[in-house]
């Protein structure tokens, strides 16, 4: 093998639409909106001092939005 066919071998692999890693967050992402919707009863919440009556799923919805863009943000800082 020449060295280019290695390089083109090596390109292809990694932009790959269907990584093991890509996989994995896409059954936890499916299994995290499985949970968020199957919790639908109303709850009420305390956050320091008020406390708000709202569905379950929501909260859930917001903390997993919460999560999502914290690691969003850390990911893309590691990176730089």
């Amino acid at each position: 093998m020449s060295p280019k066919d290695t390089a083109s071998s090596t390109k292809s692999r990694g932009t790959s639409m269907f990584t093991p890693g890509r996989i994995a967050m896409l059954v936890l992402a499916v299994l995290v909106l499985v949970f968020i919707f199957e919790n639908t009863q109303e709850v009420k919440i305390r956050l320091l001092i008020p406390e708000v009556s709202m569905p379950l799923y929501l909260a859930l919805a917001a903390v997993a939005v919460i999560g999502a863009g914290c690691g969003a943000y850390f990911a893309r800082r590691k990176r730089k």
